[in-house]
């Protein structure tokens, strides 16, 4: 067990706060995948800045049976074409931010391939995410699940969709900041793509 680190869920394109706290515990980051998957929380949803407000991008998975299913075997459904949608509410959120196009050819493949497993999936877009934002977090995976955690801050439900975020944030330029305002903590896809390389110092 890691003493004094964090353990953290694996969420799906996850909030600025998320990369925030993984700065802060980068020397000791333990990631959740024997949970039970919870459901609406941001391991498989998103949100993002659109021109009507806050837009959630949502990864639907496969309904299981009536037993839990860990994180880690949850299955991705391709029973409508979501990537599709994803990445065409990201193109229209975002082709006007200044760095979009730095980034679209290394996005597509994740809305052109199908993957088989949330957690795969959500691992593979985090590992891009990091190298964009230059931050330097090394990762051990639980492999049994553990209620709690003294030694450590248990981050798993911290970060949800359904709590006021208490995350203090500097605002940054904003693609729809004119209409509503700058919206706190969305996804990490909005920093990225609005300030670039310049989020490696963000945090």
């Amino acid at each position: 067990m890691i003493e004094k680190g964090a353990v953290f869920p694996m969420f799906y394109l996850p909030p600025v706060e998320y990369f925030a706290k993984l700065k802060l515990y980068q020397a000791g980051i333990l990631i959740e995948k024997e949970e039970h998957f919870p459901k609406q929380t941001y391991r498989n949803r998103a949100n993002i800045y659109s021109p009507d407000g806050v837009l959630t991008l949502t990864v639907p998975v496969i309904k299981g049976s009536k037993q839990h299913t860990k994180v880690r075997d949850v299955k991705i459904s391709y029973d409508f074409n979501w990537q599709r949608l994803h990445w065409q509410n990201l193109q229209a959120c975002y082709r006007r931010s200044a760095y979009f196009e730095y980034y679209e050819d290394d996005l597509v493949p994740f809305y052109e391939k199908n993957f088989s497993f949330l957690f795969d999936y959500n691992e593979q877009l985090l590992q891009f995410i990091l190298r964009s934002v230059k931050l330097n977090a090394a990762f051990t995976y639980t492999e049994t699940f553990e209620p709690a955690y003294p030694l450590m801050t248990d981050l798993r439900h911290a970060i949800n969709p359904k709590k006021e975020s208490h995350f203090d944030q500097k605002p940054y330029l904003q693609v729809f900041e004119e209409r509503k305002g700058f919206q706190k903590n969305l996804s990490i896809a909005d920093l990225l793509f609005n300030q670039g390389p310049h989020s490696a110092s963000y945090f």
